[in-house]
């Protein structure tokens, strides 16, 4: 992260800054994929790789490109984020075919999270990744939470990581690094650096499920991911909610939902 500040010191010439960070980036996935030194492809985890790539490389343009955009442009991309996360949620939303098992899910991972004090926890995760990288993003959590959702909660990644657990092919994943990578350049540009930052938990998603699918896979049948989409779909809508600042939803204290709805959708349907 050292050379965002050494590199935007030359802002005079923007491609170059631009050509500049797409160098920086290639090396550093280079080094990334040679120092991991394993077979990716094999081990069912390709897809993954490259969409975490994609995002590096999207989101770190964002963040450049947004020196040089004036705050009402942000501001209008902001909002255009908040009302296609709205349309993405309700989409998604209507997958489920057990509402029921929707609603309980969402009451019982709240409560989990709420307990946990998620959302100050993952406050307090975002303040030291600020302190340690030197950045004064005030929406540094917020980036990192909205991208992790808007990249983990659709039935793309789900089925992506699913089908290549099971049958190691990764079309579905990298159709889905491609528009990642896109839409990273217009979210980090409006949240800044911690949509860089959301690949890390979605290593830990989207590569979990893969591996799972590779020692379970039978487990995750059609109706588990419909109402896993389902609940991912309404903490989009309150996440959308929150960029529109509509007003403040505590959409963090509601991920454990995620969790109770696989259970409860394996145990009753």
């Amino acid at each position: 992260m050292g050379y965002f500040k050494y590199i935007c010191k030359y802002k005079k010439n923007v491609f170059v800054l631009i050509g500049v960070m797409i160098i920086v980036n290639n090396y550093h996935v280079i080094c990334l994929i040679y120092c991991i030194n394993i077979d990716v492809k094999r081990d069912g985890m390709f897809g993954t790789f490259v969409n975490i790539i994609a995002i590096l490389i999207g989101s770190t343009l964002g963040v450049v490109f947004k020196s040089f955009l004036p705050k009402q442009y942000v501001r209008i991309i902001f909002q255009v984020i908040g009302l296609f996360t709205l349309y993405l949620g309700f989409s998604m939303s209507l997958k489920s075919n057990n509402f029921l098992v929707v609603i309980f899910s969402l009451v019982v991972g709240s409560i989990i999270g709420e307990l946990l004090s998620l959302d100050k926890q993952i406050d307090k995760l975002g303040e030291y990744i600020k302190g340690k990288i030197k950045t004064d993003n005030d929406k540094f959590s917020e980036g990192l939470v909205t991208a992790f959702l808007l990249y983990c909660m659709g039935s793309m990644t789900v089925v992506g990581a699913i089908e290549e657990g099971l049958t190691g092919k990764s079309d579905l994943l990298l159709a889905k690094s491609l528009m990642d990578g896109v839409s990273s350049i217009a979210l980090s540009s409006a949240l800044g650096v911690g949509v860089l930052f959301s690949v890390v938990p979605l290593l830990l998603f989207q590569g979990g499920i893969t591996l799972f699918a590779i020692f379970l896979s039978d487990f995750f049948s059609t109706i588990i991911i419909n109402e896993l989409t389902a609940v991912g779909g309404i903490l989009l809508i309150g996440l959308g909610i929150n960029v529109l600042e509509i007003k403040k939803l505590k959409v963090i204290n509601m991920l454990p939902s995620l969790i109770i709805v696989v259970v409860l959708a394996s145990l009753f349907l």
